[in-house]
């Protein structure tokens, strides 16, 4: 995973709660076995109509809103299953962070292991976002934990371990990799403690 640290964008704005991981990535796009390849079928049912024409009034194709990496929404985004693909499609779209007042535990986590920042803001702060951010820049800065826009800084807070994950880079196999030396060393000394009792 690349390192976050400083996300500047617009917003992506959709104005909805309760934003369930099947809507995210619906169930029949579940076949693909890498992480890549997701991005087309993101909110699918809600950009696209049953012959896979576009629907206009959806704010993903809305043309002002393309290259944005910036998703502003309302609580308990990412409720539903606990399928990892949700994540692996906002990515494969290019979000790099999501702001919301709350998300579902399982798909915050799913955030984190996959380099999405997600940033909880509280109520008012997000509505002041949707009233003010549409077309102003947003610069999200990880390690102050700060949101600033419209000379406005909006502060949040994110558990140490993993911000530092999203700092450096790591997932979980990749944290597990930086305590090589010592892995090694360990089954060193078990191996010789075994044959040497």
């Amino acid at each position: 995973m690349e390192p976050v640290r400083i996300i500047k964008s617009k917003i992506i704005p959709l104005d909805m709660a309760n934003i369930d991981t099947d809507q995210i990535i619906p169930k029949q796009f579940l076949k693909l076995i890498q992480r890549t390849g997701y991005g087309k079928y993101l909110f699918y049912d809600w950009r696209f109509g049953k012959n896979g024409e576009p629907k206009p009034n959806f704010v993903l194709n809305d043309p002002k809103y393309e290259g944005r990496k910036i998703l502003l929404t309302r609580d308990n985004f990412g409720c539903g299953s606990s399928r990892e693909h949700a994540a692996w499609a906002i990515v494969d779209y290019g979000i790099s962070a999501i702001i919301a007042p709350s998300f579902a535990d399982i798909f915050y986590n799913n955030c984190f292991k996959n380099g999405i920042l997600p940033v909880r803001l509280c109520d008012s702060d997000v509505g002041y976002l949707f009233r003010v951010a549409y077309e102003e820049e947003i610069q999200i800065n990880l390690l102050s934990q700060q949101v600033l826009v419209a000379h406005k800084i909006l502060r949040f807070q994110i558990d140490e371990s993993k911000k530092r994950k999203l700092l450096e880079g790591l997932d979980d196999i990749g944290i597990t990799l930086k305590l090589e030396s010592q892995i090694t060393e360990y089954e060193r000394k078990s191996k010789f403690a075994k044959f040497n009792p």
